[in-house]
């Protein structure tokens, strides 16, 4: 089969009538999502994650995979009208969108954003059909010491990626790892770090984890922020841009799309880092450069275009390596281990509908986000002026409902509860939680690896240094751990996070 009969095979699954709703259904509610500041996407898929069980495995991943995506065209909304981006990837928008809307121009900032994330979302599409198969076809070929030393580069790269400082992301990491171990060992039987709390014999529930860290956390955080939320845009018009406007917005797109397309499969890179990776090489490049910060609309074309390429092409180590690049693409493998479903490249072979479906999706949705956001930005508005205290109350009874149906265990609650404190915590000391997501995450899959590589060897570690594959990534770990340490590159790196303005 080629990729024409694959893609075909992708839209048939995904062009169903149950699979048109969920996928309508996920895109609809990530943008919500995006339009209220202090959720988002990862809080959000934790949340939904009980309601897919009875769901088809396709069903449930167009639909979670809608909610991503969704989100990052929401966050602009936000960003635009409010000054306040709904996800952290919106937070370069805000710098020019909002100027726009000041001066008059939200309805051709909100179509800016919306027509350059509809052409990152279809280039990134095809780049994901055109690169996931030979990929997939190179990961078949791995065995236990390439997927460690695999799994050992991606939480190496996320340190590196990591906003703030080197040593909390490194302390977050570890502390990842150590979560992942709690539990029972399962070749010896032996508790782990559960300190005699029966409920603690199965580990801890990875939802439970974001829901707390990435939920409650976030409420806990916003409502520190109440008093300063406004809506300043009651009402959007002209959302057509002009003929220079189209003139003006082409490089800055095509810029952001090849950029963030690359950065977005980069493990603890992805939209965030895309949108502030391109708005930054848009201020260097761009003819226009003296309006930047004063509503320049390359200032929302670029980052919009980077962070929904960002977002999609994240899928690609997701869907091929069975690797999450960011804590999203943790939940999106989450929920196929739920559905019986073993993440990596077996997945295209064994289930191409699926693997397919979940391709041709990303299109359909991206053309149903440009078809109805537009026309419901009078919605989202109002949304944005719902006042925030009445908002927390219910996210937190879902948030506490969800959990609680997982293993019908109270004990859950109090534990999303302590992660939700121990995220508003972490907020407060500068500490990144995703790192930490990607640690428990990864941390037993590496455990798992690491003991059948040495069952091979017969207890030899040298074979993680003597296969090439797993030797090269570990050289490259090494490297990017060198470079970490240097000064000269923590400076570098410092400033290329720096917030805008």
């Amino acid at each position: 089969m080629d990729i024409f009969s694959n893609l075909l095979l992708g839209f048939e699954t995904a062009a169903t009538f149950s699979n048109l709703g969920w996928c309508l259904a996920g895109v609809f509610l990530g943008t919500a999502i995006g339009v209220l500041p202090g959720l988002g996407p990862t809080a959000t898929i934790a949340m939904l994650l009980p309601a897919t069980f009875g769901l088809p495995p396709v069903s449930a991943l167009i639909m979670l995979a809608g909610i991503f995506y969704g989100a990052q065209y929401g966050g602009s909304t936000t960003a635009i009208l409010v000054n306040l981006p709904g996800e952290t990837s919106s937070v370069v928008t805000a710098l020019d969108g909002y100027q726009m809307a000041r001066q008059g121009f939200a309805g051709r900032a909100l179509a800016t954003a919306a027509i350059g994330s509809f052409f990152a979302g279809t280039v990134s599409t095809i780049l994901i059909a055109l690169f996931a198969p030979p990929l997939a076809e190179i990961a078949l070929s791995f065995g236990p010491a390439e997927y460690f030393s695999l799994m050992t580069l991606g939480l190496v790269a996320s340190i590196v990626l990591a906003h703030g400082s080197i040593l909390h992301a490194l302390g977050m990491i570890i502390f990842g790892l150590l979560l992942g171990m709690v539990g029972t060992d399962v070749n010896s039987g032996a508790a782990r770090f559960t300190f005699g709390t029966p409920e603690l014999s199965d580990g801890i529930n990875f939802v439970v984890v974001a829901m707390g860290l990435f939920g409650v956390g976030e409420i806990i955080s916003n409502l520190e922020h109440e008093s300063t939320r406004s809506v300043m845009v009651k009402a959007v018009t002209g959302l057509m841009p002009t003929r220079e406007d189209f003139k003006r917005m082409i490089g800055p797109v095509l810029r952001g799309t090849a950029l963030g397309s690359a950065l977005g499969i980069l493990p603890g890179g992805g939209a965030a880092l895309a949108s502030f990776g391109a708005y930054a090489l848009e201020k260097r490049v761009s003819r226009n450069r003296a309006q930047f910060g004063k509503g320049a609309i390359e200032g929302v074309a670029a980052p919009e275009s980077a962070n929904n390429a960002g977002a999609q092409m994240s899928f690609i180590p997701m869907l091929t390596l069975g690797i999450p690049s960011n804590p999203v693409m943790a939940l999106m493998i989450g929920a196929m281990i739920i559905q019986g479903i073993q993440p990596g490249p077996s997945v295209m072979t064994e289930q191409p509908a699926l693997f397919w479906g979940i391709i041709a999706s990303m299109w359909i949705g991206n053309l149903m986000l440009l078809v109805l956001n537009l026309p419901l930005i009078g919605l989202w508005v109002k949304m944005i002026s719902v006042p925030y205290h009445l908002l927390y109350p219910m996210i937190l009874v879902f948030c506490c409902i969800g959990v609680f149906s997982l293993n019908n265990s109270g004990f859950d609650v109090y534990l999303m509860t302590f992660f939700g404190l121990l995220g508003y915590v972490f907020k407060k000391l500068d500490c990144e939680p995703a790192p930490m997501l990607l640690g428990f995450i990864l941390g037993p899959m590496m455990e798992e690896f690491l003991r059948r590589a040495l069952l091979l060897s017969k207890g030899d570690p040298m074979i993680l240094v003597t296969r090439p594959i797993s030797a090269t990534m570990l050289v490259v770990a090494l490297v990017l751990l060198a470079l970490v340490l240097m000064p000269a590159f923590s400076k570098t790196r410092e400033v290329a996070f720096q917030e805008e303005g």
